[in-house]
């Protein structure tokens, strides 16, 4: 007789297993290379790990005589330490990838991969592919004390406050988990990477009332098992920041977008619950900072000094120099004291032509307005910047224009809206303002949105103005990463945000 299943709200515990047949698990355990399933396992059978993932070892009836196939493909081992021994020698031979997974699934752990080990899986990959998810960056802001007596009050956050949460994992888990819907079962993850100042948490969520196998082998309503129409999101938590980093929600099987989003909007909703305490409430705001480089995000939302001096501000952001924007004599570019030097040690100044000195004047400019950021191999670099122009198109009257032309953006009729105009609408109903009520009347906004894309966007602004394509000179602050900020609406040549700038 089946053991019986009952609804309830504990988590899904890691010794679940997954059937080896499934699709994911073999994509998943595809996308690692050869070196890394193989030091994959060797963690899997670590004595530290093993009670969550634990092998397929051989079988023996009571009189010692072996319950396996003999003709199997791979034979099982009869220890623990002789399956070590065996990833060990395959580690000091060639050999082909899939070889190790099929070893994987259909002889060493023929029984599934438990939840625990397909977590390991994920995070592997994440190490070898660090710029796989797409993160956004949150702020975590104290909450303002409420009236007393005042029960409706909604509370705003206090931006004078340097107050910041106490994370502790378990009791963090124990409060996000009081958060999640009874119908909903989750897994959770910790991991330390290797290459980052951050701790990673993976939320694995699955639409069933059970954690039992029956979690994962049961069907949903759309005929699909539960395990095909999970969703998996990341959250990450950097070294001593009041911040925290989301990634989209993924969907290996049938889940759709707006699973996805409910999900993320249930985890932005869940996480300031969850590092509250009586008398110390907190919020996240949006920083409106999306990269796939954790390094960007660590330079701009992070622990180090880049997060209010980006741009030509960096300068002061090396702790080698220990330079401060209070000090009396302002540091001199490095490029133009090389330059300084040159022409001071020659015994004679040769006449410089108009096109070398413009080359010159353009480094010099790029120099004081980016400093030490927007450089190629800086490994900081965002790929996507969108910004809309809410700024009336100058010297020109709308009467040189089509009533249609003339019209405001949401008057030219219906059209689709894109995730980047919610966010960039979002940005200005945050802020307090309205681009129709603020601008003259008389003046025409065009419906103008700028769109940077490329592996480093900010180096190759400081390229083109090396180059004098873009003049320096006039070139706003946002161009050059001083913001902090991936998306935006600008306003009188400013990004909109608090007090007028992107901090």
């Amino acid at each position: 007789m089946s053991q019986l299943s009952l609804p309830t709200t504990a988590r899904l515990p890691p010794s679940l297993r997954v059937d080896p047949t499934n699709i994911t698990v073999i994509k998943n355990l595809s996308r690692l290379s050869r070196e890394s399933l193989i030091a994959l396992a060797l963690d899997w059978l670590d004595d530290s790990t093993i009670a969550n993932a634990a092998p397929y070892l051989a079988q023996t009836d009571e009189h010692g005589h072996s319950l396996d196939d003999p003709e199997d493909l791979y034979p099982p081992c009869e220890t623990v330490e002789e399956l070590r021994e065996m990833y060990s020698q395959l580690q000091d031979h060639r050999g082909a990838k899939r070889d190790v997974v099929t070893r994987i699934l259909e002889g060493d752990w023929r029984q599934g991969l438990t939840l625990y080990q397909l977590a390991m899986i994920d995070f592997a990959h994440l190490d070898e592919h660090p710029h796989s998810q797409k993160w956004t960056a949150y702020k975590i802001a104290p909450l303002q004390h409420p009236t007393h007596g005042n029960d409706d009050e909604v509370l705003r956050a206090d931006e004078k406050s340097l107050a910041i949460p106490r994370f502790h994992p378990s009791t963090f888990l124990q409060n996000l988990q009081n958060q999640v819907l009874p119908d909903v079962k989750a897994h959770y993850h910790f991991y330390r990477p290797r290459d980052y100042p951050v701790l990673f948490l993976r939320i694995f969520v699955l639409d069933s009332p059970y954690n039992t196998q029956l979690a994962l082998s049961g069907l949903n309503s759309t005929g699909t098992t539960n395990f095909n129409s999970s969703r998996t999101i990341y959250l990450a938590f950097p070294d001593s920041a009041p911040s925290l980093y989301i990634s989209k929600a993924i969907a290996p099987g049938n889940a759709t977008a707006g699973e996805g989003r409910s999900l993320q909007s249930l985890i932005i909703k869940g996480v300031p619950q969850a590092l509250s305490r009586p008398r110390e409430r907190y919020t996240l705001q949006v920083t409106y900072l999306t990269s796939r480089n954790l390094g960007a995000l660590l330079d701009k939302k992070g622990a180090g000094r880049g997060n209010a001096a980006g741009g030509g501000w960096s300068v002061y952001t090396d702790d080698k120099d220990k330079k401060s924007p209070l000090d009396t004599i302002l540091p001199t570019p490095p490029l133009s004291r090389r330059s300084s030097h040159a022409i001071t040690g020659s015994k004679r100044n040769l006449p410089i032509s108009k096109a070398a000195y413009q080359a010159k004047r353009a480094k010099l400019t790029a120099q004081a307005r980016f400093g030490r950021s927007g450089i190629i191999s800086d490994g900081k670099g965002v790929e996507r910047i969108d910004i809309l122009m809410q700024d009336p198109f100058p010297s020109i009257s709308p009467a040189d224009f089509d009533d249609a032309a003339s019209q405001p953006p949401d008057a030219r009729g219906p059209g689709r809206r894109t995730g980047v105009d919610a966010a960039l609408q979002e940005a200005a109903e945050d802020d307090g303002w309205d681009p129709a009520a603020v601008n003259n009347p008389n003046d025409w906004v065009p419906n103008v949105r700028i769109t940077f894309q490329g592996s480093h966007v900010f180096a190759g602004i400081r390229q083109l103005v090396e180059a004098g394509i873009i003049d320096g000179a006039k070139m706003p602050g946002w161009m050059t990463g001083e913001e902090g900020i991936t998306t935006g609406v600008v306003r009188d040549g400013r990004v909109w945000g608090n007090k007028g700038s992107g901090l």
